[in-house]
């Protein structure tokens, strides 16, 4: 889902460490990735509040128009955020396990 979505590839998997499963998404270049784990015998909950949030700036709108269909075209949900801040340049989208992802349309100030 979050590969397809934000065209990541499968960087890293393991099987079976000491009880736990887990995929390892990115790009080769980026200095970020996202991990996905799983421990054996545990069940996968729900996100705990509708702001635990990963969020992503793109600033250049055509680039954020396609991030926009890719979410979609694989499964998230486009969602009204909890945080209206959110809403002002960007949409905010929803796995299968309710935890979220924003796209914004702008440059990350920092």
């Amino acid at each position: 889902m979050y590969s397809k979505a934000l065209g990541f590839e499968m960087l890293k998997q393991f099987k079976d460490r000491d009880g736990f499963d887990g995929v390892v998404l990115g790009h080769q270049k980026h200095a970020y990735h996202l991990e996905f784990i799983h421990q054996h015998g545990k069940t996968v909950g729900k996100a705990s509040t509708q702001d635990n949030l990963l969020v992503f700036y793109i600033d250049c709108s055509r680039v954020w128009e396609r991030a926009c269909r890719n979410m979609i075209d694989a499964g998230f949900e486009v969602v009204e955020s909890n945080n209206p801040y959110w809403e002002n340049v960007g949409k905010t989208f929803e796995d299968v396990d309710g935890y979220r992802l924003v796209l914004q349309n702008m440059d990350w100030d920092r």
